[in-house]
């Protein structure tokens, strides 16, 4: 018997999530076709001169951004940005520095300080345990 092995694709939504791009900035070819795990791993090994520039500049998907801001991505729709953002933006916004999103920044900082204690908290518990 011989095994006929399939291409896995995924769609381009999925490609560009991966790519951490967002889609609708992407070239037509790319949200028109369907991208294969080769082919994804040879963007994100050698990315042509469109992906490094989505990933430079922008626009950048709302994880992105949130991330570049250092908040969530709840955080974003709280204060109220709901589309992508341009890396131009993102810094403009960041030496702008609103209220609210100080307020977010510092709920994050809370939130990663409660996971670094939980962690901790946990790993003491194994350690008892043996």
């Amino acid at each position: 018997m011989t095994s006929h092995q399939t291409t896995q694709t995924m769609k381009p939504a999925t490609a560009a999530k991966k790519l951490g791009v967002y889609l609708e900035a992407t070239p037509a070819e790319f949200q028109e076709g369907v991208v294969s795990r080769t082919e994804l791993s040879a963007l994100q090994a050698d990315p042509p001169p469109w992906l490094q520039e989505l990933r430079r500049n922008g626009p950048h998907p709302r994880p992105v951004v949130a991330a570049k801001l250092g908040i969530s991505i709840s955080g974003l729709a709280r204060g109220g940005i709901t589309e992508a953002l341009t890396t131009e933006q993102i810094e403009a916004l960041k030496a702008e520095s609103p209220e609210w999103l100080q307020k977010e920044r510092t709920t994050q900082a809370e939130v990663r300080k409660e996971a670094v204690r939980i962690k901790e908290k946990n790993a003491e518990r194994g350690d008892q345990s043996r």
